[in-house]
């Protein structure tokens, strides 16, 4: 679907072509792979979200390259990414690290299955998306694989990972700014690079989706923060309050919510700053004002809406529907 003006529907049509895709490679498994496995990474792709990070590679990837990118090659892209977050909740949801029991409204893997073949699918989920990126002709799939390893890495999503489960975890800004840069930053971050490499983008493109997806990343965390604090667990899909009651430093417990809410507004406008010149005209990545959400909007939205406020709502309407629960 190409960019007409109406947000929502570009979305739905993204996001139905992304799970069409997930759906497609999950299938080109199963000759060899076990029954039960297959059916474990089927519940948690198609289990819900936002398909947050395959959506910004493929903008960006248009953005850079237009429709002369491979189709396959970005597909692959989006699809690896959203295996690797999707591995990293699996694990994250695990007894070990944060034992959560519902994610999207619905049993956890480990509780819906085992504790065992969970920690199985994240593995699969992990190793398979490499090997997404690694099956091609293209001379860009060999960066990729190396972008995507640093972002989910040591370095990357899983620093931040060991960071949050440390004993010594410091509850001061800087400790928290530098977790969360890593654990939720760094795969949004490379999402956006991903798609600009894709298409073969110059470096000063590249360095345009960082600076977005940096601000994005910050954002998306802080949003998740304040909506643990002002949502309810149905409309959250997983358990409110969480953060409170296992005592985390967050965003709005270092900062306080005002100013946590005003860290996120800061962040969007950074962020469509950073993509006003790359974007030919008005589009998805930086929308128009008629598309920016109304008082009237789904429960969803409308909690996001009171966070982040009214004030340049033209300019923050594709990151809304992206970073609300």
């Amino acid at each position: 679907m190409n960019w007409t003006g109406d947000l929502n529907g570009y979305l739905t049509a993204r996001r139905q072509e992304i799970d069409a895709a997930l759906i497609a490679r999950l299938e080109q498994l199963s000759p060899l792979a076990p029954a039960g496995l297959l059916g474990a990474m089927r519940y948690t792709l198609m289990g819900g979200g936002k398909r947050l990070r395959p959506i910004l590679a493929t903008e960006f990837g248009r953005a850079a390259g237009g429709e002369g990118t491979s189709l396959r090659l970005i597909q692959d892209v989006a699809c690896s990414l959203e295996w690797v977050h999707a591995y990293s909740l699996v694990h994250d949801d695990l007894p070990a690290m944060d034992n959560d029991d519902l994610r999207h409204g619905q049993p956890t893997v480990h509780r819906r299955y085992s504790e065992g073949l969970a920690i199985l699918v994240g593995d699969a989920l992990l190793t398979g998306a490499f090997g997404m990126l690694a099956q091609g002709q293209e001379p860009a799939r060999l960066k990729l694989c190396g972008e995507l390893a640093v972002a989910s890495g040591a370095s990357g999503m899983v620093g931040g990972q060991a960071l949050d489960v440390a004993e010594d975890r410091a509850a001061h800004a800087d400790y928290i700014l530098r977790l969360h840069r890593m654990k939720t930053g760094a795969l949004i971050r490379s999402a956006c690079r991903m798609g600009v490499i894709a298409a073969e983008g110059s470096e000063a493109m590249i360095d345009i989706a960082s600076h977005y997806g940096t601000s994005v990343g910050l954002a998306f965390q802080i949003a998740d923060d304040l909506l643990d604090v002002t949502s309810d667990s149905a409309t959250l899909g997983k358990p409110a309050g969480a953060d409170a009651a296992a005592e985390r430093a967050t965003f709005p417990a270092i900062w306080g919510y005002d100013k946590a809410r005003a860290m996120a507004r800061e962040q969007i406008d950074a962020a469509v700053d950073a993509v006003s010149s790359f974007e030919k005209g008005n589009g998805p990545l930086s929308a128009s004002p008629s598309h920016a959400p109304r008082p009237h909007t789904p429960v969803r939205d409308g909690h996001h809406n009171a966070l982040l406020g009214n004030r340049g709502q033209q300019r923050r309407s594709m990151l809304r529907p992206l970073i609300s629960s």
